[in-house]
């Protein structure tokens, strides 16, 4: 029973980064890193070397499974697998209908995670407020940069992929807003809609490089943070603390539309935004209820942070 709570607990929040992952501005790796599961994840993401072969040599497909943490991968795996399909088809209808009130969410979410992740920083001394700074005004920078127009083309979604999942595991950079810096996002998430839904040859097709590119990036960018975080802690932590600071402007709930642009699939979608008070928003703010959900939001992470602290437990 014990086992079973786990896994299900793990899935959960798989979900959550999968659905994260789907969400311009909000980073898988936060949930991963607030629920506790963030530095076993990088691990068992590095376990997938070249000497696996000689592990198989020695000890079969057992000491493989036991090697790359086989349990733990696949029960999240899944989880994000279910948690990116809820996102594509649900939280987009989300986005499409409640704009305001789900950016409120999550820009709640984003300030205690970046409260939670502060707490973690053992010193603040100078090194850590420069990185906290730096961290802040990097990811400013990437929420007002123009988005680029896009490429099509099998190897520019191969390279979209390996930038991405280097962004999911990264807290505070979100991979689909990556995505759509590059102005992949509105190419990409369309792409495998139609995949899921009609099984489209050419759809697959993209889907499957992006996933290739997905895991080239993830192999290489998953040591690239485990050596950070066992040389420079504290530093990397302020980092990320400032990454989710600076990424707040992204999230803020009332944007007003500056220009729009058509996207691979002959929709017109927003192409550069502008964050405002709520009295010169060009919609209707709905005050109360944006409130209501950002302060849901703020919440949420003392619930999770609860939930990951349970299960570590355990």
């Amino acid at each position: 029973m014990k086992n079973n709570t786990s896994s299900i607990s793990l899935a959960l929040k798989g979900m959550a980064m999968g659905i994260a992952e789907v969400i311009p501005g909000v980073s898988g790796g936060t949930i991963a890193f607030i629920t506790g599961i963030y530095e076993k994840l990088l691990n068992t993401i590095k376990a997938f070397h070249p000497s696996l072969i000689g592990t198989f040599k020695e000890e079969g497909v057992g000491g493989v499974w036991s090697a790359i943490n086989g349990t733990f991968l696949v029960t999240l795996l899944v989880g994000m697998a279910t948690g990116v399909i809820v996102g594509v088809f649900g939280v987009s209808h989300l986005l499409e209908t409640y704009p305001e009130m789900l950016w409120a969410f999550f820009f709640g979410l984003i300030i205690s995670s970046a409260i939670f992740i502060g707490r973690q920083v053992d010193n603040w001394a100078i090194t850590q407020i420069v990185a906290l700074i730096v961290g802040t005004a990097v990811a400013y920078y990437i929420t007002v940069a123009s988005p680029a127009q896009g490429n099509e083309a099998l190897w520019f979604v191969f390279l979209s992929g390996v930038i991405a999942i280097s962004a999911l595991i990264l807290p505070g950079i979100s991979g689909s807003f990556i995505l759509l810096l590059m102005g992949m996002y509105s190419f990409v998430i369309p792409t495998v809609k139609t995949a899921l839904k009609t099984f489209d040859p050419e759809s697959l097709m993209i889907v499957g490089t992006f996933a290739a590119g997905c895991l080239v990036g993830l192999m290489t960018f998953s040591r690239v943070l485990s050596w950070t975080f066992k040389n420079y802690k504290n530093p990397t932590l302020a980092l990320l603390t400032g990454f989710m600071l600076g990424s707040l402007n992204k999230l803020w709930p009332w944007r007003n539309v500056l220009s729009t642009r058509i996207n691979s699939k002959g929709i017109e979608v927003p192409f550069m935004t502008e964050s405002v008070l709520p009295s010169n928003y060009e919609s209707e703010p709905f005050i109360v209820a944006v409130v209501i959900c950002m302060i849901v939001g703020f919440l949420s992470i003392f619930v999770i942070e609860g939930l990951g602290a349970k299960s570590s437990k355990n």
